[in-house]
């Protein structure tokens, strides 16, 4: 049987027993342990990449890969971005650091012309064939290591309208890493080479990389974008601009949907007995971007300035995307009594403490609560240093 038909017949298997079965299998395949690895890397991609697990032909040389490499959803997302950069005249792009290639089979749908380059061979060899077999013909492979004064020979005479760089989050003893500094390659040092090649840089980080930080370490960065899905940041996205003075926009993405955060007024703080009925929380990526008055701007009123929690009459539309809307049933003082009947009312909750003395964890104790049910309770200091348990159920 071919590859396709051996990785479809192995798809179910318990792959531990399988390679241990190696003899059995290894002349019905030509590369078993190849095989082996692709079964484990496809599973990793059927939710992650369906429209690569859908074509069982593809080959996975490496786990890692399968780990590191951008889900379709969050590909998708860099390559409107790149396309949006260019003003919608860009015709070819540049993937510098191209991994398992998902990156570049997304911009090879919006652009005319793909180049994907990666230093690992077996990689670069498993990505010029699986773009054949996803028929994107609009695709150039190369296989060269990014170093400083490499770039020309890596480009040749293919001149992209913007780069795209993915630099390596792994030390060499395989912790992860997430300083400009400690990636691979040094973007820092490659920036005036990059720069001076093309006049647009797309940039992925880590999630956990310090925003303020990388855009005092960078020149130029014209945008930042924050992605997440499923209520967790994924990626930073950082456009640099050749010769970009002005302001940085910050935009977050969450699952489809956008929002960009331009200046927003002070929080006000409140009191949450006010007559308001509804909580918001923010999602983690509008607290990674900093918009922790956005939500004002909406006509929600803030707890209290280090709590990041948000009433009102309704939470906004545009809001509820980029984080959880919860409708308030009670609003009592945080003290022992009123958390011991609390408790007893309410016997299976979450539990959540924020700008408190204490942890989620001692609150939970406290209220004798279990964790289930649709009920939540937010021990919060609001506004004039109260401290108050706000009694909440998840809207849908």
């Amino acid at each position: 049987m071919d590859f396709a038909e051996f990785i479809l017949a192995r798809e179910g298997d318990d792959l531990g027993r399988l390679a241990l079965a190696r003899d059995r299998y290894t002349g019905q395949v030509d590369d078993f342990d190849l095989a082996l690895t692709t079964l484990e890397v496809r599973r990793k991609l059927r939710t992650k990449v369906p429209e690569w697990y859908a074509v069982p032909s593809l080959r996975y040389p490496l786990r890692l890969s399968g780990e590191q490499c951008s889900s379709s959803e969050t590909a998708r997302y860099k390559a409107t971005v790149a396309l949006t950069a260019c003003e919608g005249a860009a015709t070819r792009l540049a993937d510098l650091t191209g991994g398992l290639g998902v990156d570049s089979w997304a911009f090879s749908r919006l652009f005319q012309e793909v180049l994907y380059n990666e230093m690992q061979p077996v990689l670069a060899d498993a990505a010029r064939q699986n773009f054949r077999e996803l028929e994107r013909g609009n695709i150039l492979v190369r296989n060269a290591e990014l170093v400083p004064q490499g770039l020309s020979d890596i480009l040749g005479d293919f001149q992209p309208d913007i780069l795209f760089l993915d630099p390596a989050r792994r030390a060499a003893d395989g912790r992860k890493v997430f300083r400009l500094e400690d990636c691979q390659p040094d973007v820092l040092q490659l920036l005036p080479e990059l720069l001076a090649a093309c006049p647009r840089l797309l940039l992925k980080l880590s999630p956990m990389a310090d925003i303020t930080l990388v855009c005092k370490q960078l020149a130029f960065v014209k945008e930042v974008h924050v992605v997440a899905a499923d209520g967790e940041c994924k990626e930073l996205l950082l456009l640099l601009e050749r010769g970009y003075s002005g302001p940085c926009g910050i935009t977050v993405s969450e699952s489809g949907s956008t929002l960009s955060l331009d200046q927003a007024r002070e929080g006000i703080g409140c009191d949450p007995t006010d007559g308001t009925d509804c909580l918001f929380e923010p999602g983690k990526a509008l607290l990674k971007a900093g918009a922790f008055d956005l939500p004002c701007r909406y006509g929600l009123r803030k707890l209290e300035q280090h709590t990041h929690l948000y009433t009102g009459a309704e939470v906004p539309e545009a809001l509820k995307p980029f984080g959880k809307s919860y409708q308030i049933l009670e609003v009592v003082p945080l003290n022992n009594r009123s958390v011991k009947e609390m408790g007893k009312k309410y016997p299976r909750a979450e539990v959540t403490a924020r700008n408190l003395p204490m942890t989620s964890d001692q609150l939970r104790a406290k209220l004798g609560v279990v964790s289930g049910g649709d009920i939540h309770f937010f021990g919060v200091k609001t506004d004039a240093q109260k401290h108050q348990l706000l009694v909440v159920r998840r809207e849908d």
